[in-house]
């Protein structure tokens, strides 16, 4: 009777059907079946489905473009051959499903700051509902990128711009205020002492120039008118 012989690799396994039932889940490893049984190969290893942008209507009637993704295995690869013909298809929807609802209550700012706001616990718990039926485990949904429409960006780089710009403006104001201080400073030492006036123009002559000093101060003499 057992004719054939098939071998199952790691990370897989395969149901071996005889006469349209199931008659053997076959772990990895090399086996023999039965000349008419029909063997269906089945993936058990960690994958991962990436959702098509999905196009959602945020609660300040912003269109965004969001793609998810979910990591998944197989558990039971009965089920999943047998209990639907795309066992797939029902955790894709209700991912749908759950991220519509999620962002639906949201603004556009709120879905950008995706790692803090969209909720992936509850996009998890539908999918991972859905997939239980097909013998399909999910164990992480993830918010891959937020696509926000074109006009949006020009604003948003146009806001940044106006800060960096607003900032550099007043860092220049500050350094400005902070020159003028330092001259009123300078003005009141000069004041106080006219002998480091006079040194600070002798270092700024040109090179070359001819400088005379002239030792104490001249004395206005009054003559006697006789």
């Amino acid at each position: 009777m057992f004719k054939n012989r098939i071998t199952v690799t790691a990370g897989e396994c395969a149901l071996e059907y005889r006469d349209g039932t199931l008659a053997r889940v076959l772990p990895p490893g090399r086996h023999r079946i039965a000349r008419d049984a029909a063997v269906v190969r089945v993936e058990m290893r960690e994958q991962v489905l990436t959702l098509a942008p999905q196009e959602v209507l945020t609660s300040d009637a912003v269109s965004l473009r969001i793609t998810v993704a979910l990591r998944f295995a197989v558990t039971d690869a009965a089920t999943y051959t047998e209990a639907a013909a795309d066992p797939m298809a029902a955790v894709y929807l209700a991912a749908q499903i759950a991220l519509r609802d999620n962002v639906s209550g949201m603004t556009a700012e709120e879905v950008m700051q995706r790692s803090a706001r969209v909720d992936a616990a509850a996009i998890t718990a539908a999918a991972a509902a859905a997939g239980a039926r097909t013998g399909v485990a999910v164990t992480e949904v993830f918010v891959k990128d937020v696509i926000v429409p074109a006009e949006m960006r020009t604003a948003a780089m146009a806001l940044a711009t106006a800060k960096v710009n607003g900032a550099a403006r007043l860092e220049a104001a500050r350094a400005e205020t902070a020159a003028l201080r330092a001259l009123a400073n300078a003005g009141k030492l000069l004041d106080a002492h006219p002998a480091l006036a006079q040194l600070r123009l002798i270092q700024h002559v040109p090179y070359g120039s001819k400088v005379v000093l002239s030792l104490g101060a001249p004395t206005d003499v009054a003559s006697d008118p006789e």
